[in-house]
């Protein structure tokens, strides 16, 4: 059969060959005693190893079954051989029997001479059997040889079978050892040889057999190579795994055969195995074992399983309630430190060490977590150790001196290491407070009280320095900005400030800015106004005038007041003197009462106010039944000038024109009855009717009535 590529260098160790001649005999035992078969062919290629290193016999192709009953003596057939067919169809002549050919029989003691060929090939250098032989005459050549074998030609086998070999290749039948007594040949009763033996017959031990041999195996594995130790002693262990009690007598065997193991071998034969055992509890050896081999495990276990399988399994021992198992999980986490990130360390690890060092009531677990606290320091960043380290040293339940030299020794490092260093706020607002009172403690030595005093003095010594230079530099900057400020010149601008509403003049912006004009024109206005004109008080106290009897009440309720007429603008000069030649009578009263007076801004006001005054009490109403009211001629109204001027006994209006837009209201009035012109309400004389009268009414009468008065208001 072609060998595998990895296969070519291979070479067997003395064990392997020593069992594996055990295993062939135990083989062959089998078969002529059991199965009353002969082989007849044991050579190399009819061996075949498996993957776990067990040899086992195959290549049954020549094999000869007894014919006799069961209970007789056994009889196997013999078969000549026959040179015509083709060597693969014909036993091997290098291992075949000398009587097979020169007396034409076959029995068990045949297949014993091929053991003792084979075992002769495995031991010798080349590799190969004493005198290979090509046909049958070389067979019979070497038969007489053999007859003279002496045991210098056997120099290559171990001393304690090579007078064992000697017999088995004898060419009489009889001398030769049968399978049963080659396996109890004292060339078996090695150590090793025992080992394996028990490994193969574990099945059927109970667990005391078993825990009694497992107890003793890791002495015998010292002598068994690794590849033995990986193929056939780890088979045999994977076995009983799953039963939890047996674990503990396993583990220790394990982890000797992966102390030897690379990292692929390990990770291939053994981690898949003992993954399922790191989430055991129960028994508690098992978690303890692991811990005392957590150095073996972190070199050869894979940084990804780590985090996934071995983490979890110290967060439990932290967890249990075992002090053996925290002293051990708190003595391998900084070798760990490593490996673990910011999130595990502040989430996981950190919290679990101080509710255990909190809550213990073991001095040595405490001081434990104090000593592991401190290792993980370095791999620690500042802010988390400020944040969650340092606060919780003052909740320490306990004061006895390890405790306190632990608490020391964790502010100490943290004072002096070169990423950490505690701020002088934190010492003196948070350490000193805390460590001055353990000054005091009697249960202290001299040694131990000079190192607390000593770190108490440094720490202040710390404080003082900084904040001293820190006073200094506040004071400095101090004087240097007293300084600055005396020698600061005086800047007095040189321009006048802007004003605002001057800001764009002269930039051809007038037209988009005349707002600020017009507001500087009105200023202006008003300056002249008051130097030329007088201001003329208005006669706000004339008596009221009765209402005239052909005016309704119902009319009054409705009508407020009279339509204001808007007027040009008026210049200063005109109406100085217009109001020169005004006489305050009863028509500016008039004018007063409806709100016409023009002649100042001032005064328009205050007849506003009385305007909206008498428009919410009609006795103020006012009518001067005897005044003429004519329109003037248009001359009168002189351009710019005030187009209502007023005597004692009339006013004088503008000519209105007709060809202008009327407002609904105007258009109900009358029209003149010489040129059809309609006349505005204010320039109404006080007997000429404000409805007409429709056809055929009596005109004398000046009452409206109540329904001329609805289509008034409609």
């Amino acid at each position: 059969m072609p060998q595998p590529a990895n296969m070519s260098d291979y070479k067997f160790f003395d064990i392997e060959i020593k069992y594996g001649l055990l295993q062939v005999s135990e083989g062959l035992a089998f078969l002529h005693n059991d199965m009353k078969l002969l082989h007849k062919n044991i050579t190399p290629e009819s061996i075949i190893i498996n993957s776990q290193g067990a040899w086992k016999i195959f290549g049954l192709d020549f094999c000869v079954h007894n014919t006799n009953p069961p209970n007789s003596e056994p009889n196997y057939p013999f078969e000549d051989y026959n040179q015509t067919l083709p060597s693969v169809c014909q036993s091997n002549l290098d291992y075949l029997a000398p009587e097979c050919i020169l007396n034409q029989t076959n029995s068990p003691s045949s297949d014993m001479f091929s053991l003792g060929m084979l075992a002769y090939t495995l031991n010798s250098p080349e590799r190969k059997c004493i005198k290979p032989v090509k046909d049958v005459q070389q067979f019979k050549v070497r038969a007489q040889e053999l007859k003279r074998l002496s045991s210098s030609k056997l120099q290559c086998i171990p001393e304690e079978l090579r007078e064992f070999v000697k017999l088995l290749l004898s060419v009489t039948p009889e001398v030769r050892l049968d399978a049963h007594q080659f396996i109890k040949i004292p060339f078996f009763d090695d150590v090793g040889i025992k080992t394996l033996t028990y490994l193969d017959s574990l099945l059927q031990w109970d667990n005391l057999q078993k825990s009694q041999f497992y107890k003793g195996l890791p002495e015998a594995l010292s002598k068994l190579p690794q590849r033995v130790k990986v193929q056939r002693v780890l088979a045999c262990l994977v076995h009983d795994l799953g039963q939890p009690a047996m674990v503990p007598f396993i583990l220790p065997s394990i982890f000797d055969i992966a102390q030897d193991c690379t990292q692929k071998e390990y990770c291939m034969y053994i981690l898949p195995h003992i993954k399922p055992l790191m989430r055991l509890m129960d028994p508690i050896q098992i978690l303890l074992i692991m811990l005392q081999r957590m150095e073996l495990l972190l070199k050869l276990t894979p940084s990804q399983d780590i985090q996934q399988h071995v983490l979890p399994m110290l967060y439990r021992g932290l967890d249990s309630d075992s002090s053996q198992v925290h002293e051990l999980c708190l003595s391998v986490l900084p070798t760990f430190a490593g490996l673990l990130d910011h999130s595990a360390v502040k989430n996981s690890l950190l919290p679990r060490i101080k509710k255990l060092c909190l809550s213990t009531s073991t001095l040595s677990v405490r001081v434990n977590c104090l000593l592991c606290v401190g290792r993980l320091l370095e791999h620690l960043d500042k802010w988390l150790v400020l944040d969650e380290v340092l606060p919780f040293l003052p909740q320490i339940p306990s004061r006895e001196p390890a405790v306190l030299m632990g608490i020391l020794g964790i502010y100490k490092l943290a004072l002096n290491h070169k990423k950490l260093g505690i701020t002088k706020e934190i010492i003196a607002t948070r350490v000193l407070p805390f460590l001055i009172p353990l000054c005091i403690e009697n249960g202290l030595t001299i040694q131990q009280f000079t190192a607390l005093t000593s770190l108490v003095k440094e720490m202040f010594q710390i404080v003082e320095n900084e904040h001293r230079t820190k006073l200094e530099q506040l004071n400095s900057v101090k004087d240097e900005q007293k300084i600055l400020t005396s020698t600061i010149p005086i800047v007095t601008p040189k321009t006048k400030p802007i004003e605002l509403d001057k800001v764009f003049t002269g930039l051809g912006l007038d037209q988009f800015v005349s707002n600020a004009g017009v507001k500087e024109k009105q200023q202006e206005s008003a300056k002249s106004y008051s130097s030329e004109t007088p201001t003329v008080p208005i006669q706000s106290n004339l008596a009221p005038k009765p209402i005239p009897k052909d005016m309704s009440s119902s009319l009054m309720d409705d009508w407020g007041g009279l339509p204001k007429i808007t007027s040009p603008p008026v210049s200063n000069k005109a109406v100085l003197n217009t109001i020169n030649n005004q006489s305050y009578g009863n028509t500016n009263q008039w004018n007063t009462v409806t709100g016409l007076n023009t002649a100042t801004s001032a005064s328009q006001n205050q007849w506003n106010n009385t305007g909206k005054s008498s428009s919410v009490s009609h006795n103020n109403w006012t009518n001067n039944a005897t005044a003429n009211y004519s329109p003037q001629n248009n001359n009168h109204a002189l351009a710019g000038a005030n187009p209502w001027t007023s005597n004692q006994n009339a006013l004088t209006y503008p000519k209105m024109d007709n060809s202008h837009n009327w407002s609904a209201l105007d258009n109900l009035l009358p029209g003149n009855q010489n040129n059809n012109m309609k006349v505005p309400m204010n320039m109404m004389t006080s007997n000429q009717p404000l409805i007409p009268s429709p056809s055929g009414a009596n005109t004398n009468t000046n009452t409206l009535s109540k329904n001329d008065i609805m289509d008034l208001l409609g």
